[in-house]
């Protein structure tokens, strides 16, 4: 007769067993490694018991029955639990918008999905922001301020930004932090970004020809990826040659544009100069006359890089562009730059599209309401936001500072009591939140500016 011992481990392992049987599909290699394993141990412990074993035995055998259906139970209710959270992100990715080309899914979008998207805002009238970002906080108003407005938006990553994601302590040698921040940047928006249920297109800024190596690395990311998923990890990149010689800066785009089209990576391309300070570049004392780009020098640029096959681009052409913002009467943009060289190059082609060129718009922040309607009126397709969401973001956490102030000089001691917690308002988060908040509610606005409200 098996002992209270032996007793046990039968009952246990008969529940163990049951319960692996009850969460895994039969015939699966651990459910018969757990059913071979639990054989041995009965027949170590001796012969089953009989109808007559001693009661104690038969409660121990009750007591491990119990515990496998308790066990059970409680697995059918993990399972459960995390079946609803599987069909509640699947509805989410299945998400289908009435307006917008078919092949634009919420999330991030790629290859001929963006050109849909693109396309679509150009014969629609209206434009994305592209806005520049430096952690998931910023990434993350991004996103609710699109979910909002109900259009999309481009979340940007600068090399400074991806440095700044990285954390400033760590090593940057050989662009290593820059490289890392950004790439970890770009993977968290693929985490979240189905979740807000809007279409967002990951981009990299301002990338001048001294920088080429933190482009490389970005490049060979998205070919990594793109061997393991079908599609790039980024949507587009930009260089920002234009300090170089035109003739350079035009054979590197397209080296670089043969290279992206590969994997359906589109190329952003600048011609002329944009004015003022970002990201440690500082071109405020700029000849002016290298604000504006000519006719003729979008058509260069647009007759090489149409040339490669599956190639997607747009072009920055500068109308007088500045970044910052600044006085009235400071910035003089000229729009119909932008005009003059769609009619250029309509002609050129003898095409029936009176917008062949998808422009970008740098250095939006200040600009007035009739330059930014005037310059989508010619195919601006884009405009970069930065400064403006720069100042929302902040100021967002100085009014919380302001209004809870008398909450935020010690840990404990408010106007409510002197021993009194504050750990509710100093909690990092707090803030953070009112920026965040801040800058979504400017980016909204820029939404409508942009006519990008309601478009999906």
């Amino acid at each position: 007769m098996p002992s209270k011992l032996c007793s046990v481990a039968v009952a246990s392992a008969g529940a163990y067993a049951a319960v692996q049987t009850f969460v895994s599909p039969s015939g699966l290699p651990e459910v018969r490694d757990q059913q071979v394993a639990s054989r041995q141990l009965r027949g170590a412990a001796g012969p089953a018991p009989t109808a007559a074993a001693p009661a104690g035995t038969t409660a121990l055998l009750a007591l491990g029955a119990a515990g496998a259906a308790a066990t059970a139970v409680k697995t059918t209710r993990h399972v459960a639990v995390r079946s609803r959270v599987v069909r509640q992100a699947a509805a989410v990715a299945e998400k289908t918008f009435t307006k917008v080309p078919a092949s634009v899914k919420p999330g991030v979008v790629t290859g001929q999905a963006l050109v849909d998207l693109l396309d679509y805002a150009k014969e629609k009238g209206f434009a994305i922001p592209g806005v520049n970002i430096v952690g998931t906080s910023s990434i993350n108003a991004c996103m609710e301020a699109a979910k909002k407005a109900g259009g999309p938006i481009m979340v940007t990553f600068s090399k400074g930004g991806g440095q700044f994601i990285a954390g400033k302590a760590a090593d940057n040698t050989d662009d290593a932090a820059s490289i890392a921040g950004t790439i970890a940047g770009a993977l968290h928006v693929r985490q979240v970004a189905k979740l807000y249920g809007v279409p967002v297109i990951l981009h990299t800024d301002h990338c001048q020809k001294a920088w080429l190596p933190w482009f490389d690395a970005l490049l060979e990311a998205s070919e990594d990826y793109f061997q393991k998923n079908g599609e790039p990890l980024f949507s587009s990149h930009m260089l920002d040659l234009s300090e170089e010689p035109l003739e350079e800066n035009i054979a590197l785009c397209k080296k670089y544009l043969e290279r992206m089209a590969k994997i359906n990576l589109l190329l952003e391309m600048e011609l002329g100069i944009t004015g003022g300070e970002e990201d440690g570049v500082d071109n405020s004392d700029v000849d002016s006359s290298r604000l504006y780009t000519q006719p003729e020098e979008v058509w260069q640029v647009y007759e090489a890089l149409s040339s490669v096959p599956n190639g997607n681009f747009t072009v920055a052409a500068a109308f007088g562009n500045v970044h910052g913002v600044y006085a009235p009467g400071n910035v003089s943009l000229k729009p119909e730059i932008l005009h003059n060289t769609q009619k250029f190059i309509k002609e050129k082609l003898g095409c029936e599209s009176d917008k062949p060129v998808k422009f970008v718009f740098h250095g939006g922040s200040g600009s007035s309401q009739e330059d930014i309607q005037y310059a989508i009126k010619a195919g601006v397709i884009k405009m970069n936001i930065d400064t403006d969401t720069q100042w929302a973001f902040w100021d967002g956490m100085n009014q919380y500072q302001k209004k809870n102030v008398d909450y935020l000089q010690a840990q404990i001691g408010n106007p409510e009591g002197p021993e009194k917690p504050n750990k509710k308002y100093y909690d990092p988060r707090m803030a953070m939140r009112a920026g965040e908040e801040s800058m979504a509610a400017r980016l909204v606005k820029a939404m409508e500016d942009l006519n990008c409200v309601d478009v999906l």
